[in-house]
């Protein structure tokens, strides 16, 4: 068999575990594929990577792609998602001095109620400073869907700031920021290092938030099917493995080898397994699916969940939503990753829409391979967003 080599680029954070166990595991040999894996110290950065062709796909912010066909931010190059790599896996949490004020306000910190824990910390500070790693992030989204639903407390001095995810516990440390939303293990880096504690998991927000998509330029899953199939379906499985309980500790150990996470495996672990220390006096939180990489179709690239980063994009900079929605819709390829994984036996949906947020328990659901049971992925305020419907 020949072997194609290929550059993907990453920012180094835990869901960029299927890239590296593709690579260790030999899922990527196997498709006749030699990964070279490029780090990249910010969102931007790797865009601009992936846009002049140094990385010929990537480990992305969902939105980013969306933002781009949309026109927004300072993409050059229009960029497509193949597939959903994972959902989930962000953290919300604020400073020290945050923290012992809902304290002693009474809050508990119980890491669930996403309403107790918003109007817990709008009760002690209406001024906040919120770090996220990229404007064109789910970490921006769920931040602003969370707080602009509160009529009784919205923040009159609300500032989302980018910081890059390696700099967001340095910047809560140092004060520059009040609140942040990043990707694991940032979140328990800052908890560790005494900056701050963990106030919400991001799917207490929205229980299936699509966070990262395996990306690439436009045209170039077409120009080379063979070779994007591939890498899909090393993914994939990199995916399923990682989605086994049995495997954590055995990932944990490759996350850390050398060139790849600077964190200890048992962070690793610990995220993987969805047990979080959520601040330095010891307490620790149990998530479900707090990082998902399989289960539940993860990794099928629902038009719908595009749709709803269209909407979202669209009501922060004073779009017209249906225009935008449209050109969401075109950019997660639920047509090519059925192409790609109907080999690869995963399991393929019969419709790519489905109604956002409506899932409240496993529920069975209609395919045309496998048995599909879709896992709950309600919104913290129990709306459902119909991608059919329009928007206002």
């Amino acid at each position: 068999m020949s072997v194609t080599n290929l550059n993907l680029g990453y920012v180094p954070l835990i869901d960029a575990a299927p890239l590296f166990i593709a690579q260790a595991l030999g899922f990527a040999e196997e498709e006749g594929l030699n990964l070279t894996l490029l780090p990249a110290p910010s969102w931007s950065s790797l865009r601009d990577m992936l846009s002049v062709g140094h990385v010929v796909a990537a480990h992305m912010l969902a939105p980013v792609p969306i933002a781009i066909a949309m026109g927004l931010g300072a993409g050059p190059t229009p960029i497509e998602a193949l597939m959903v790599l994972n959902l989930n896996g962000n953290t919300i949490g604020v400073s020290q001095k945050l923290a012992e004020q809902m304290r002693a306000q009474g809050y508990d910190f119980d890491f669930s109620d996403a309403v107790k824990a918003r109007d817990a910390l709008l009760a002690v500070s209406n001024t906040l400073r919120v770090g996220v790693p990229f404007p064109f992030s789910m970490h921006q989204m769920l931040i602003q869907y969370w707080l602009r639903g509160s009529n009784q407390f919205f923040p009159t001095g609300l500032e989302i700031q980018t910081v890059p995810p390696p700099r967001m516990v340095e910047a809560l440390a140092a004060g520059e920021i009040d609140v942040f939303c990043v990707g694991e293990p940032r979140g328990s880096v800052a908890v560790e290092k005494g900056a701050g504690a963990l106030l919400l998991p991001g799917s207490a927000i929205w229980q299936a938030a699509p966070e990262k998509v395996l990306a690439s330029r436009v045209g170039w899953a077409e120009e080379e099917p063979h070779i994007a199939g591939a890498l899909m379906r090393a993914l994939f499985r990199s995916g399923q493995w990682l989605s086994q309980p049995e495997n954590y500790s055995v990932a944990s150990e490759l996350l850390v080898a050398p060139g790849r996470l600077d964190v200890s495996a048992e962070v690793i672990e610990r995220v993987l397994s969805g047990r979080l220390l959520i601040s330095q006096l010891g307490v620790e939180r149990r998530v479900q699916r707090f990082l998902e990489f399989h289960i539940g179709a993860a990794n099928f690239p629902w038009r719908s969940q595009a749709a709803w980063i269209g909407a979202q994009l669209a009501w922060r900079h004073g779009l017209d939503p249906a225009p935008a929605i449209a050109a969401a819709r075109t950019v997660f390829r639920s047509d090519l990753y059925r192409l790609h994984m109907k080999a690869a036996g995963a399991e393929l949906p019969s419709a790519s829409d489905k109604l956002e947020g409506a899932v409240c328990v496993p529920t069975a659901a209609a395919a045309t391979q496998g048995r599909l049971i879709l896992q709950p992925d309600q919104f913290f305020d129990a709306r459902i967003f119909n991608p059919t419907e329009p928007q206002r």
